[in-house]
């Protein structure tokens, strides 16, 4: 059947959001060249689609998705999440490009987990916007993904101060939650030990290509009532056509893992881009998937694959195939 657009909780927190939102990573230029007014455009389109749901971040362009998100939502009801971890400093970095920055603010990162830059960068972020709350603080890319061996370093920061800070703004009512925005599993175990956490913005692990978090790391969420937003629901693109995946050249496992999945979904008349949005939301732990579209013709298309009605017929196909997990919920069809 067709999906609306409905609302799920976060966490215990009482907050609902759309179980579909806007990712904001384009908005800044990242990996494309996208123009002010462009971006504008594509808010635009969300907010009459009657998307209330947005997500951005100080990485995205160096402040950029963060400025024109807050223009464009400014004076409107909205739910925002926004992160924690990078401090923007003066000065530009050398080949933006190779952080697959188009055009960013003249400004580079210095990595802050800490009690003071955690603060700092809450601070920031709202003079950036220029609005006066952001909902959901998640700290952004803790984890070897990004660090690599520094991680120990930034997880200590993060343990010993960083979660305080973030605590500490949502007891007193200027944060509605507090989590993680990450693209692995290993962090967010290690995460639910150093604290109470209402959701983790997961990118690129339970989607229709993998689903680790099965194994472990859910099951564990569930115990703690922190419940998880699929970023990156197409893979960084694979699923959608592209070559890329987790941010690189799609390796041939994975090129091949998408033709079978794309033969099944061609059978069913099925866009397989249709069955990425929609899959995560069968499970009753995720609250939102926010991709991010380019532009808003590409919003438009989102939406309607969101909206594609996907039988309980081809989702059982595909676990006969042992193409999703077997024990991986998935969408009511019809």
């Amino acid at each position: 059947m067709s999906r609306a657009i409905e609302k799920r909780q976060v966490g215990k927190t009482g907050l609902m959001i759309d179980t579909l939102g806007l990712g904001g990573a384009p908005l800044g230029g990242n990996f494309i060249d996208l123009s002010y007014n462009q971006a504008v455009e594509l808010i635009a389109a969300a907010k009459d689609a009657g998307i209330g749901y947005f997500d951005t971040a100080p990485w995205y362009g160096f402040g950029r998705s963060e400025r024109v998100m807050g223009d464009l939502l400014r004076s409107s009801d909205y739910i925002l999440s926004d992160k924690v971890g990078r401090l923007l400093r003066p000065g530009p970095v050398d080949n933006p490009a190779s952080f697959g920055m188009v055009d960013p603010l003249p400004f580079h990162v210095a990595y802050d987990y800490g009690y003071d830059g955690v603060m700092r960068s809450f601070e920031d972020s709202l003079q950036r916007l220029g609005l006066n709350r952001i909902d959901i603080l998640l700290a952004h890319d803790i984890g070897v993904f990004t660090h690599g061996d520094e991680n120990s370093r930034h997880f200590k920061d993060l343990a010993d101060g960083g979660y305080r800070a973030m605590a500490e703004l949502r007891a007193a009512g200027l944060v509605k939650a507090i989590g993680l925005g990450v693209n692995e599993n290993a962090v967010c175990m290690d995460a639910l030990g150093i604290g109470d956490w209402d959701v983790f913005l997961l990118a690129g692990r339970y989607t229709l290509l993998e689903q680790t978090p099965l194994r472990d790391l859910f099951s564990s969420c569930r115990a703690a009532s922190t419940s998880i937003i699929c970023g990156g629901p197409f893979n960084s693109g694979v699923l959608v056509g592209r070559e890329m995946w987790n941010y690189e050249t799609a390796p041939a496992d994975i090129i091949d893992k998408v033709r079978k999945i794309r033969a099944i979904a061609d059978k069913h008349n099925i866009p397989i881009a249709a069955a990425a949005l929609q899959f995560p939301l069968g499970n009753d732990l995720v609250t939102s998937v926010i991709p991010g579209p380019r532009d808003a013709n590409e919003f438009q298309q989102i939406l309607n694959w969101f909206q594609t009605p996907i039988t309980d017929d081809f989702w059982a196909e595909l676990k006969a195939a042992g193409l999703i997990e077997g024990g991986a919920p998935v969408p009511v069809g019809k």
